[in-house]
């Protein structure tokens, strides 16, 4: 097997982004923590000009994005648009590196995206590079920042061991309090995956998400029965009462439900990463709006990856028409894709995102705090799909609260 199919997904790994001002070390000590020449490193200011990520193992941390990015007091004629892409990366951001020249100390730009760091809530250090030229260190920081505070030389390999078991002591907290399934079973459940094998279907393989739940359904010693939505009658007949739990592709909700008997809890595979990667909440809330629409409103379709798109793509095709089938009105859609959110959402009456599926948890709760903040409603494919069918209480049948939750909020629109 290529080494690339076994590889930790991106959306798995702890993200870990450098920021500072240019010359403040931040490619040598990506060199530092990895051991090996990644980054090129010069005395040239602005070496680093777009944000560069890399996968990578760091011990004793294990799998890591890391991404080195712009100074962030870049004058030059582009230096503006670098800074803007510099921030960028604190959306997906899990651990936040803040280099320092020691020899010059905290500038103005290190405060200001400081301040930023901490509106976020993301865990922070604050890394004082180049102490191989510094004689005397001595700093002056508030007392609440001295907990964040690391001393290290890059250069000569100092003070890069206990930054890196400081990393794995951050990295070990709050990582994915949601399980993906792992909740739902129990050892020598039957679940049965229904994964049809259409055109958008890839070629010789499965794709992330139906990969990942495998994985999780073989760690908790359950079973796993594979199948296209033409033998599911088969083996409903086959094995009935044993069947703890469908997943299907959300495109097939409409055929699968109706093959499922009301007994049976019935899911998709877009949900379970929904609450996985976020809040399923919020999208639950956000689906109720798709019966408002009105011909003036303009819809988002967002999508975490950048695949191919084909001809009868679920995002720019069938998800619009759906939609248009359901309201009964023409709204104008819009499309984003990979790291391509807007900053901007108040043009929007509605976002539809993705099952976020190759974005991390904090990519996502920062989309999600962003729709919340501009008032705008938000929903996921796998949600929005079954609302339309009319099956949403029962595909949240595996999460009673949220069932309860969708009769409580149908009951005030």
């Amino acid at each position: 097997m290529p080494a690339s199919l076994n590889e930790t997904p991106s959306g798995e790994r702890v993200h870990i982004g450098l920021f500072g001002c240019r010359n403040a070390g931040k490619s040598s000590l990506i060199n530092a923590l990895t051991g090996q020449n990644l980054a090129i490193v010069s005395d040239y200011k602005g070496t680093t000009t777009d944000p560069v990520s890399k996968a990578m193992e760091i011990l004793p941390l294990g799998p890591v994005l890391i991404t080195d990015t712009p100074g962030l007091d870049d004058d030059s004629a582009l230096g503006a648009q670098r800074i803007e892409k510099a921030r960028g990366v604190l959306r997906s951001t899990d651990i936040v590196l803040l280099v320092i020249d020691a020899s010059t100390g905290m500038t103005g730009y290190d405060q200001e995206i400081l301040r930023e760091i901490k509106a976020r809530r993301l865990p922070y250090l604050l890394v004082f590079n180049k102490l191989d030229l510094v004689r005397d260190v001595s700093l002056k920081l508030p007392a609440e920042e001295e907990s964040h505070l690391m001393l290290v030389s890059a250069l000569r390999n100092e003070g890069i061991i206990e930054l890196k078991n400081r990393l794995a002591a951050m990295a070990g907290k709050d990582r994915h309090k949601q399980p993906l399934l792992g909740d739902l079973l129990q050892p020598h459940d039957l679940i049965i995956l229904v994964v049809p094998i259409d055109e958008s279907a890839p070629k010789g393989r499965l794709i992330l998400p139906q990969q990942q739940v495998i994985r999780e359904i073989l760690d908790n010693h359950a079973t796993a029965l594979v199948l296209q939505p033409e033998e599911l009658p088969g083996a409903i007949t086959a094995y009935g009462e044993k069947i703890r739990l469908v997943i299907t592709d959300s495109q097939a909700f409409a055929r699968v439900s109706k093959m499922v008997p009301p007994s049976i809890e019935l899911t998709s595979f877009s949900i379970l990463f929904a609450r996985y990667k976020g809040e399923l909440r919020p999208f639950i809330e956000g689906a109720l709006f798709l019966g408002k629409l009105k011909d003036t409103d303009r819809v988002l379709i967002s999508e975490g990856c950048t695949h191919h798109r084909q001809c009868n793509d679920i995002g720019t095709v069938k998800m619009p028409g759906w939609i248009r089938n359901f309201s009964g009105v023409q709204p104008q859609f819009d499309f984003t894709s990979g790291k391509g959110f807007p900053e901007d959402l108040s043009p929007y009456a509605l976002i539809v995102h993705c099952g976020a599926c190759m974005l991390n948890p904090q990519e996502v709760s920062y989309r999600q705090q962003k729709a919340r903040e501009s008032s705008v409603p938000m929903t996921n494919y796998g949600i929005a799909i079954a609302y339309m069918n009319g099956i949403l209480k029962r595909v949240l049948s595996p999460f009673p609260k949220l069932a309860e939750l969708l009769e409580r909020q149908r009951g005030r629109h």
